[in-house]
């Protein structure tokens, strides 16, 4: 019994020492509170402590980052940066790229309107696009280009114009589609397709691109979960993943 007590006074003397180890979760849902109560719309996914000593960094559903002081009084948003030894490190960046990363596979690949690489596979690229989009266009023309070097692309849907619009409904007529490529194909060329309805992943897609951080089309995320933002064209891109 004596033993017992030694051990709880002394776990106690710790607990006191470092006030951590008693108030570390409770900060954080402390500040997950205090953001949700503060900021109508907010939906707080997680909380935790960033690397710059006193703030944590916070995820919210919509796939933003805030970052606040430890009592949840002060924000700030925008990119963390840090100084290395190789130069300037997004941090901010490579948290999104991680979370991205989560998000897309559990999503999975269900639904998508792929075209594979030719011969052996060396990369796969997710690619939300926008049928009307000009760029989106521009990038479609490269997709042969983009298969030779041993790239899937992947494409996801995101109708910039949101859902019920004209845009929209071409992408789910695309789908919907018997022979989906062909009629993307007819589509990003500036052809008309058959109006078709079905039931089709257009919305959640859509859905997905905004909790993932897309704002504009053609936007790549990378095997990594890192996200490349408009048009590149297909060597550079090929380059940047190391096939060339």
């Amino acid at each position: 019994m004596k033993l017992k007590i030694l051990a709880a006074v002394a776990g106690l003397m710790v607990m006191l020492a470092n006030p951590s180890v008693v108030s570390a979760g409770e900060t954080e849902d402390n500040i997950a509170k205090r953001l949700g109560d503060a900021v109508p719309g907010l939906k707080v996914v997680s909380v935790r402590e960033s690397e710059a000593a006193g703030l944590y960094e916070v995820q919210s559903s919509s796939g933003e980052t805030l970052y606040t002081t430890e009592d949840g009084v002060y924000l700030l948003t925008g990119d963390l940066l840090k100084i290395t030894g190789n130069g300037i490190a997004n941090v901010t960046e490579e948290a999104r790229a991680g979370v991205r990363k989560q998000k897309m596979a559990d999503f999975g690949d269900e639904g998508l309107i792929s075209y594979p690489a030719k011969g052996e596979q060396k990369a796969v690229i997710d690619v939300f696009t926008d049928i009307d989009c000009p760029y989106c266009r521009k990038l479609h023309d490269e997709v042969p280009e983009l298969n030779s070097y041993g790239i899937t692309v992947n494409y996801y849907a995101f109708p910039r114009s949101g859902p019920g619009t004209p845009s929209f409904r071409k992408y789910e007529s695309v789908w919907c589609s018997d022979n989906q490529q062909g009629a993307m194909d007819a589509a990003k060329a500036g052809r008309s397709v058959d109006q078709k309805s079905c039931e089709n992943p257009v919305e959640a897609q859509y859905r997905l691109g905004g909790q993932v951080g897309v704002t504009g089309t053609p936007a790549i995320v990378l095997e990594d979960g890192n996200m490349v933002r408009g048009y590149v064209p297909a060597r550079n891109l090929a380059e940047g993943l190391g096939l060339l």
